[in-house]
């Protein structure tokens, strides 16, 4: 069993798909692991790290050459996959709904692609999710992009020559990035409030020491869609939601927004009015830029300044922390790998529940219910 491990060629692609201490770990199980030369260099692994593990650093024809198992980040460009043999799985994130044709021509190659971004949200896969590994430090790294750009303290400062006021900073979604986000900005000092559909995350807010902003008084809307992801509410909701965030933000300094609906563009939460409405200086940053941003006027890869409120909308925000995100991300590889590890045949053998809902593709074709129709 022949695991390949391919530099990512995705522009601004910092992370990698295998770190030295995974690489022990697949050797341990009895696979031969080949790493392409410089797939660690921008997340400060150097190629010897690889070879002191027990891999074989080359070039990537070298690397793909009869190449069982390939991992990666994001999905390698097919026409960079010369000479893969047939049946040879794909894992990394594939982003199914956002590049299928990347998805047909992996069925043309005859790859077994497993899209890792589709792992079902249940207690034993929870260590193979790359969502959560890599949203926790996206919230992370979103407060510190925001206190980056607020020309301002986070923290309440008493001096000699005044007091300076704490940041007010809001979250709106309250999902693995946003409590992240929230427990970041307390760290740093601030004033932290929060809100999210779901009626679930109050007590994950309080429990941080923040406050929870919630609409009341509308029935039957708890905002909790399959496997925990918030899901579309109502009109009634929104109108009240909208209402009471209008009043909410223009006291804000700080927002930041992270509200994602799996295999749908994002909601927008922000507009243009209520952008309007908070104080020059002030700072959004939209961690869902990339999926059609949750604010109103976010350019995807740049900051923006729009009413004297500066929008900072990076893109691959798990990128800009590449060492750290690429041990998670490697460790949830290893850990999904592993968990179905065949001892007879030497090879992972998935079972039906998480294969069939992470598998996009299998003998040339498409066979990932939730692409086909």
């Amino acid at each position: 069993m022949k695991i390949a491990v391919l530099k990512e060629t995705a522009a601004g692609e910092r992370r990698v798909s295998a770190t030295p201490e995974t690489v022990k770990k697949f050797i341990g199980l009895g696979a031969t692991v080949a790493v392409e030369a410089g797939a660690g260099e921008t997340a400060s692994i150097a190629d010897q790290g690889y070879a002191d593990a027990g891999a074989t650093v080359g070039a990537r024809a070298q690397v793909l050459a009869d190449a069982d198992i390939v991992l990666g980040v994001q999905g390698p460009d097919p026409d960079q996959l010369a000479g893969l043999k047939q049946g040879a799985w794909i894992v990394a994130g594939l982003n199914p709904f956002g590049e299928r044709a990347r998805v047909d021509r992996y069925a043309a190659l005859g790859a077994e692609a497993l899209a890792m971004e589709l792992m079902p949200r249940i207690t034993r896969a929870q260590s193979m999710d790359i969502l959560s590994s890599q949203s926790n430090l996206s919230g992370y790294k979103a407060v510190l992009d925001a206190a980056s750009e607020y020309g301002r303290a986070f923290p309440m400062m008493m001096t000699a020559a005044g007091t300076v006021s704490a940041a007010k900073v809001f979250v709106m979604g309250v999902g693995v990035a946003g409590l992240q986000a929230i427990a970041t900005a307390r760290r740093l000092g601030a004033q932290v409030s929060a809100t999210d559909v779901r009626a679930a995350t109050r007590e994950q807010i309080q429990s941080l020491g923040a406050k929870p902003i919630f609409v009341e008084n509308v029935q039957g809307i708890e905002g909790e869609g399959s496997g925990g992801y918030a899901t579309e509410m109502s009109d009634e909701y929104k109108a009240a939601q909208a209402e009471l965030v209008s009043s909410h933000i223009a006291k804000q300094d700080i927002v930041i927004t992270t509200a994602l609906i799996p295999g749908r563009p994002a909601p927008r939460l922000i507009s243009d009015a209520q952008i309007a409405s908070m104080k020059p200086g002030s700072v959004i940053v939209d961690l869902a830029v990339e999926a059609g941003g949750n604010v109103e006027g976010a350019v995807a890869g740049e900051v923006v300044t729009v009413h004297g409120v500066k929008i900072v909308g990076h893109r691959n925000v798990p990128s800009r922390l590449a060492a750290d995100t690429s041990a998670l991300f490697a460790r949830n590889l290893f850990n999904f790998l592993s968990a179905f590890w065949d001892k007879e045949t030497g090879r992972p053998v998935l079972d039906e529940e998480i294969g069939n809902a992470v598998r996009l593709t299998q003998g040339g074709k498409v066979v990932n219910d939730r692409l086909k129709g």
